[in-house]
């Protein structure tokens, strides 16, 4: 199969394609990289684990090394425990073979390994091994002859699978190389003082190519002019020096980025979601924990097959070849638990467990299948080579901590992130109050525009708040002229002066669903504009509503101009007349408005003046279309009978008239003569 290798050496990120989809990710990041060569300080020795922590240089967090792993320390002594053979503050040489996971420090060993193209070398270890990968018995022949001649002494050497068919100069080369390298490490480290870093693969061309490149790759792709350069002298060393053949190496020089140019960021960005998705409809999903690793197999919407038995193992084989290569793209090590979708024959399930062998062959990771358990799950085990894709571009959530979900406890608000509550928004003093109709009103406050029926509930302008019910005393009159109504005001909102010198008559708060009461203060209620005059006579609107709902309205405070279709012009100042489903609306009483214990005169306009005619010429004013409110003595109270619906009334209406939905209903009042202070 060709493979493409793309080399972001900027980034130090190489990426392996083959068919048009990212095999591989190669990242060298970060302070502790796999096979960086160390000398430490042992810091502490913990007997009751058989382990000890070692010093490397950060100050955050230090290398753990087990007894099994220290290698020529424990050879040297007959001694097993770690306490006889390491102390405190002892230099100690090791080899980083797990890089560091969140709060953890890397793995360290004792065993050191200096890799090389064809060989391995292991000062610390003995005879010659071969690479399982070299199948031609001839060949590991040849190999392990050549092994054991060229073998240092005291030392180990393992046989790399790119060794296979190469000639003994190449081999020895390679050998001389590694040789050299040891030696400089162990100067540097009879001549350093510890914590140090003695040896690393800075050339990260190098060591891409050393562990990928292989007689499949046409195509080589890098950022820089540099490494251009680099990759045809390293593949020129390792051919006799010989330009290769059947290679072609480009400089990547378009405008866009070479990672965004080829898909890699994409790609990474895929691989960090838990679903993938397969050809033929199914998707499998991927979620990492802290002990293992979870794959799920779905069929999805496949059904494409005759039967069942073949829908499910052409998924669970499809599945297979994509869970080997999500293995290697997201280097997911450790234990490895997947669940294909159910199958009763034996048959198919051994076909499966051969198509996923064969699929995972291609992995350097070496994984490998333990068994199908009785619940149908194939486990198997990956060994760790660096950090996964999730602890390389993966940032834990900042509100939930990577756990997936927004913690609510009882009795905590609703205001976490996660959520898509809506909520009413709190109230400001210097707001505008929100009025019933979706427009602005003539004295400057603004509607709201989602006005709906919930947002009625206990309205001021429709039900009084806290002992407001209780009171009967009349709010005064404005000095404009108009023939307002009375109002009631609640004992908490006393009236202020303007700066103009009348009184500005407070309503009651708003109250709103799941909001606070917000009381206004004296300041923000006198900066409001005057209320225009009323030239208008009010609206009369009619509405149909049935006696339970009547009843319910009136009950929860709800205006019934909810249930009216049309606009209304000014809500406030509107008539509103209830009527029965099929009765029709009884006729609009007039409003009788005069002194108390005064006699009724001839003329209704006869002997009073209009409160805002200055005109002393003894003419009377066009008759208005409200009734006139004349100027009330302090001495007398002026009497305002009200009929149900809130609608003015005369004095030859029934003494005990309906209660409609909404309104409170008032006694009657007769003046006599001999009542200077009657009740209201």
């Amino acid at each position: 199969m060709p493979k493409q290798i793309i080399i972001a050496e900027q980034h130090r990120l190489a990426a392996v394609f083959a068919e048009d989809q990212i095999q591989e990710l190669i990242v060298a990041t970060g302070s502790h990289q796999v096979g960086d060569i160390y000398l430490g300080v042992v810091e502490n020795v913990l007997p009751g684990i058989d382990a000890a922590f070692v010093n490397l240089g950060d100050t955050a967090r230090n290398g753990f090394i087990h007894v099994t792993d220290l290698g020529p320390l424990r050879l040297k002594r007959t001694a097993g425990a770690i306490t006889e053979l390491l102390s405190p503050q002892q230099k100690v040489l090791v080899q980083v073979m797990k890089e560091p996971t969140g709060n953890k420090g890397p793995r360290l060993t004792g065993n050191i390994s200096l890799p090389g193209r064809y060989l391995v070398l292991m000062p610390y270890g003995r005879g010659v091994n071969l690479s399982r990968r070299i199948a031609n018995e001839a060949e590991r022949h040849r190999l392990r002859a050549l092994g054991i001649l060229v073998k240092p002494a005291g030392m180990g050497l393992l046989v790399r699978t790119e060794a296979e068919g190469m000639s003994e100069e190449a081999i020895l080369e390679d050998l001389e190389l590694l040789q050299r390298q040891w030696e400089t490490i162990q100067q540097q480290a009879a001549s350093s003082r510890p914590p140090l870093l003695l040896g690393r693969d800075d050339d990260f061309i190098q060591r891409v190519l050393r562990d990928v490149y292989s007689s499949d790759v046409n195509r080589i792709v890098v950022d820089t002019a540099g490494g251009v350069k680099r990759v045809k002298q390293h593949l020129m060393n390792w051919n006799s020096n010989k330009p290769p053949v059947g290679v072609l190496i480009d400089h990547h020089q378009e405008a866009i980025p070479i990672l965004d140019y080829f898909r890699v960021n994409a790609a990474i960005r895929e691989a960090l979601k838990p679903r993938v998705d397969l050809p033929s409809g199914g998707y499998i999903i991927i979620e990492p924990t802290e002990a293992l690793t979870v794959i799920d197999v779905n069929s999805g919407s496949f059904t494409s097959s005759a039967t069942s038995r073949e829908t499910v193992l052409w998924t669970n084989c499809e599945a297979a070849t994509e869970i080997a290569r999500q293995l290697r793209l997201r280097n997911i090590a450790g234990v490895i638990i997947v669940d294909f979708i159910d199958m009763d024959s034996r048959r198919d399930q051994l076909q499966l467990l051969e198509h996923f062998s064969k699929a995972l062959r291609a992995d350097k990771a070496r994984p490998q299948i333990a068994q199908l358990s009785e619940l149908g799950l194939v486990e198997l085990t990956r060994k760790r080579q660096g950090q996964n894709i999730y602890e390389l571009f993966g940032r834990p959530c900042g509100a939930c901590g990577g756990l997936g979900h927004l913690v609510h406890l009882p009795g905590e608000p609703d205001d976490s992130p996660g959520e898509s509550v809506e909520r009413s928004p709190l109230p400001r003093p210097a707001d505008p109050r929100r009025s019933i109709d979706n427009r602005s009103e003539p004295n400057g406050f603004t509607s709201s525009g989602t006005t709906t029926e919930t947002q009625f509930l206990n309205h001021p302008d429709y039900q009084e708040v806290g002992g407001a019910r209780r009171s009967t005393s009349r709010s005064p009159r404005g000095s404009s002229g108009s023939n307002s109504r009375p109002l009631r005001r609640n004992s908490d909102s006393r009236s202020s002066e303007s700066s103009n010198g009348r009184k500005v008559i407070t309503t009651p708060t708003v109250v709103e669903v799941a909001s606070p009461v917000v009381k206004l203060s004296p300041e923000t209620r006198s900066a409001r504009p005057p209320r225009p005059s009323r030239s208008e006579p009010p609206e009369v609107v009619t509405v149909t509503m049935t006696d339970q709902e009547q009843a319910i309205y009136a009950e929860i405070g709800i205006s019934p101009l909810v249930l009216h279709s049309e606009e209304v012009k000014n809500p406030r100042s509107a008539i509103v007349m209830v009527a029965s489903p099929g009765q029709e609306p009884l006729p609009l009483p007039e409003k009788v408005t005069r002194p108390l214990g005064d006699p009724l005169p001839e003329d209704p306009l006869e002997g009073e003046t209009p409160l805002d005619s200055s005109d002393s010429s003894g003419e009377l004013p066009p008759i208005p279309l409200e009734p006139i409110v004349a100027t009330v003595p302090p001495t007398e109270i002026e009497q305002v009978v009200e009929v149900p619906q809130a609608a003015p009334t005369e004095s030859s209406l029934p003494a005990e008239p309906t209660v409609s939905a909404g309104r409170r209903r008032r006694r009657r009042v007769t003046s006599s003569s001999d009542s200077p202070n009657p009740e209201t």
